[in-house]
C-alpha cells in the first residue's frame, strides 16, 4: 500500500469513513483501535452521518470529526445539497489526508465515498466492492461472505491494507462528565442511580426493526416484580415510543410475570419495597450520557438498534426483540450475556425499513422477554454432576 505522496512513506493524517448509523459507528471501534495501535502518532479522523457522529465523543482513538449526510446514503433525493457537497469536498480537501480507509455494510458500496475522497485530493483509499469501480479504490479488499459479522469485516478491510487486528471487541471510554451529568439527569427525573434499573429502548432507526411500543410497557411493569426500575432511553423522535410504554407500563402496576417467567428469581413479596418509578429520559440525553446509563444499568431490554450495541461494548446483559429483517450473525453481540428473540418467518432476511406482514418477526411475548431477563439476572446453577468413580487398576 502506498501511503501519502511519497511511496512508501507512513501516513500522517487518516480519514475513516463510516456514514450510517450509531450503532455502525459503535461497531467500528476494533478498527479504530487497530488503526491507532497501527500508526500511534497519526492524525486519525472520522468522517459520519450527523446520526454516527454523536458517538464520536466515546470513541478515544478519533482526532477530529466531520460531518456529511450523503446523498447515497438516503432514502430519498429531497433535500440534495450539491453546494454542501462541495463545501465538505474543499474542506477535506484543506485537510490534506493520506489515506482514507472506507468502512461499508455488505448492501453498500465503497465507490461512491472513494470517489468523494478521490475529488478531496486524498491519494490512497481503501475500501471493499463486489463491482468494477475502476481505479477509485487504490487498495480493494477481496469480497468476503454477506454472512460476516460487522466488526468482522471492518477489521478483514485493514487487513487488506497490511493492519493487524487488535481483538474484534467492541469498546468505548465514557467521558466522566457524561458520566456525571446522566446520574444527574437521572435524579432529577425521580430516579436512583444508585438501585438496580434496567435500561429501556423501544426505539429503532427502521419501524420494520421495532417491537411493539406496548409490548414494552408490559416488560417494564414485569421487571418492577423482578427488583429493577427502568429507565427509557431514545432519541428526541422516541417520544411517543416512550409515552406508549410509560401508558401500558402504568396499566398493569403488578406486572404480568408467570410462574415460568420467574423461574428462580428473587421477586419482593407484597408489601417490600418496590424498585424507583420508572423515568423517561428519551430525547433528554446525549448519546455519552445514554451510553453511561446503559453503562450503569443491570439490564438493557431493546431492539437491535443502537443501545444494543452500547450494551456490548460495556459488557451489559441485555435481552433484544431481534427482528427478521436482518441475519443474527451480521450484528449480534459477541462479547456481552445478550438474550435474541424473534420469530422464524419466511420472509426473513427482507433488509426492509417497513414490514406489510405486521412485524410477524417480532411476534414475541412479553413472558418470553421476561423469562429471558431472569435467566440473565439470575440464572440457573450448575447441574451438579456425580462424582467420577477412581480409576480401576488393571491386573498385571
Amino acid at each position: 500500500m502506498n501511503h501519502g505522496a511519497t511511496r512508501g512513506a507512513e501516513p500522517r493524517r487518516i480519514l475513516v469513513v463510516r456514514l450510517d448509523n450509531l450503532g455502525d459507528v459503535v461497531l467500528l471501534s476494533p478498527a479504530l483501535r487497530a488503526l491507532r495501535a497501527r500508526y500511534p502518532d497519526a492524525h486519525l479522523a472520522l468522517l459520519a452521518s450527523a446520526t454516527g457522529a454523536r458517538a464520536a465523543p466515546l470513541l478515544p482513538w478519533v482526532d477530529e470529526v466531520f460531518v456529511l449526510d450523503a446523498l447515497w446514503q438516503q432514502l430519498s433525493p429531497d433535500g440534495a445539497d450539491w453546494y454542501g457537497d462541495i463545501t465538505a469536498i474543499s474542506r477535506l480537501r484543506q485537510a490534506r489526508f493520506d489515506a482514507a480507509f472506507i468502512f461499508t455494510s455488505w448492501a453498500q458500496s465503497p465507490l461512491p465515498a472513494a470517489y468523494f475522497c478521490h475529488l478531496a485530493g486524498i491519494p490512497e483509499r481503501v475500501g471493499e466492492a463486489k463491482e468494477f469501480g475502476g481505479a477509485v479504490l487504490t487498495t480493494a479488499a477481496e469480497p468476503g461472505l454477506d454472512e460476516e459479522h460487522q466488526a468482522s469485516r471492518n477489521l478483514r478491510l485493514l487487513a487488506a491494507a497490511g493492519i493487524p487486528a487488535q481483538g474484534d471487541h467492541l469498546e468505548l471510554e465514557l467521558p466522566l462528565p457524561a458520566a456525571y451529568s446522566a446520574q444527574r439527569l437521572l435524579r432529577e427525573a425521580g430516579g436512583d442511580p444508585l438501585r438496580p434499573y434496567a435500561v429501556v429502548a423501544p426505539g429503532a432507526s427502521a419501524r420494520s426493526r421495532r417491537w411493539p411500543a406496548e409490548r414494552f410497557g408490559t416488560v417494564v411493569a414485569g421487571l418492577r416484580r423482578l427488583g429493577l426500575a427502568s429507565v427509557i432511553v431514545g432519541g428526541s423522535n422516541d417520544h411517543e415510543l416512550a409515552a406508549t410504554v410509560l401508558a401500558a407500563s402504568r396499566e398493569l402496576p403488578g406486572g404480568p410475570v408467570s410462574g415460568a417467567s420467574v423461574a428462580g428469581a428473587s421477586i419482593p413479596a407484597a408489601g417490600e419495597d418496590l424498585p424507583a418509578p420508572t423515568v423517561d429520559l428519551s430525547g433528554r440525553t446525549s448519546v455519552p450520557e445514554m451510553a453511561a446509563l446503559v453503562a450503569g444499568a443491570a439490564l438493557v431490554v431493546t431492539n437491535n438498534s443502537g443501545p444494543m450495541h452500547l450494551a456490548e461494548a460495556f459488557g451489559r446483559p441485555m435481552v433484544v426483540a431481534f427482528a427478521g429483517t436482518e441475519l443474527e450473525g451480521q450484528w449480534e453481540p459477541r462479547h456481552a450475556p445478550a438474550r435474541l428473540l424473534r420469530r422464524p418467518t419466511a420472509c426473513s432476511p427482507c433488509y426492509g425499513f417497513d414490514c406489510p406482514y405486521d412485524l410477524a418477526c417480532l411476534d414475541v411475548t412479553p413472558d418470553e422477554m421476561l423469562a429471558a431477563a431472569a435467566d440473565l439476572l439470575h440464572p440457573a446453577p450448575p447441574i451438579a454432576l456425580p462424582p467420577v468413580p477412581a480409576a480401576t487398576a488393571l491386573p498385571a
